[in-house]
């Protein structure tokens, strides 16, 4: 007879979270998440914040630090080394890899005697979509 897989405390809202995330498509606050799960779960802030942080830690999600809100990760083989475009337009946001930037933020780390943890790299700027409708285009994601 099997035994029961015990699932850690907190996972089923942690998948909660993250099934928030990728139905938001675009970064969220914890805020947000716990609007976006009012009648599926009660939710406070230090629940959310806990579930987010087994998120970051599991490669699933990221925090983007230079808007305080939370994206979940398309790319997980590349976590500690993501990189984002952010339109300040409509707020989409592209996450990619770049071997060139990994590679010189190693380097100058070696070189300065800096332990290098985790890299991530956050563009701001305006995206295709918005070049091409002339910026007005709030509503793409």
């Amino acid at each position: 007879m099997r035994k029961p897989v015990m699932r850690r405390k907190g996972t089923d809202k942690a998948e909660l979270v993250l099934a928030a995330l990728r139905k938001a498509q675009r970064p969220v606050s914890a805020y947000d998440i716990i609007s976006a799960l009012r009648g599926r779960a009660d939710l406070a802030p230090p629940t959310v914040y806990r579930a987010l942080d087994r998120l970051i830690e599991a490669s699933l999600v990221h925090k983007l630090e230079s808007l305080n809100a939370f994206v979940a990760c398309s790319q997980a083989a590349h976590h500690d080394d993501a990189a984002f475009a952010i339109c300040d337009s409509c707020g989409s946001v592209t996450e990619f890899h770049t071997p060139a930037i990994d590679k010189t933020l190693r380097t100058w780390s070696c070189s300065n005697a800096f332990e290098l943890n985790a890299t991530m790299v956050e563009l701001h700027g305006t995206c295709a979509t918005c070049l091409d409708s002339g910026g007005d285009d709030h509503t793409h994601a």
